[in-house]
């Protein structure tokens, strides 16, 4: 079972945790440069990590938008971990924070291969096909019980 925390200071060590995940998944595994996976939205998220036997192994931040909606964003399962169901908790625990926030909706940016994923989670896409960070995309929506 995962034991999950979450921070909005970015000098915090759980940060610091869901930045490793991030660097080793999107920078390294990915090819994304770091200029675009670390921005100038950092300090306005909350940031979740995962933790199996106090070990960091999934991520994601919630950024919030307009009145009542949040974006996810930066969702990273550690390789060794995928397959394990780590991101479908992770969701639903992002789902919690955002209805303890009194949100109504939560928006996410999906790449393509992770479509199904989403889907399954209740998520709907609801923009043409783009690319970000050579990446191809969809944006998609859930909205909250």
């Amino acid at each position: 079972m995962l034991l999950f925390k979450n921070t909005m200071t970015i000098s915090s060590p759980i940060y610091e945790d869901s930045l490793q995940i991030r660097r080793i998944v999107f920078i390294e595994e990915q090819n994304v440069s770091p200029d675009i996976e670390i921005d100038d939205k950092e300090e306005r998220c909350i940031h979740v990590v995962g933790y199996k036997k106090e070990k960091a192994v999934v991520t994601a931040r919630l950024l919030p938008l307009e009145t009542n909606q949040y974006k996810v964003q930066r969702v990273a399962v550690l390789k060794k971990e995928r397959g394990k169901h780590y991101g479908k908790y992770l969701m639903l625990e992002l789902e919690r924070i955002a209805r303890e926030k009194d949100a109504t909706s939560i928006v996410l940016g999906a790449q393509n291969h992770a479509l199904p994923f989403y889907d399954r989670l209740g998520y709907t896409i609801n923009s043409e096909e783009y690319s970000e960070a050579g990446i191809l995309h969809h944006d998609m929506i859930k909205i909250l019980d």
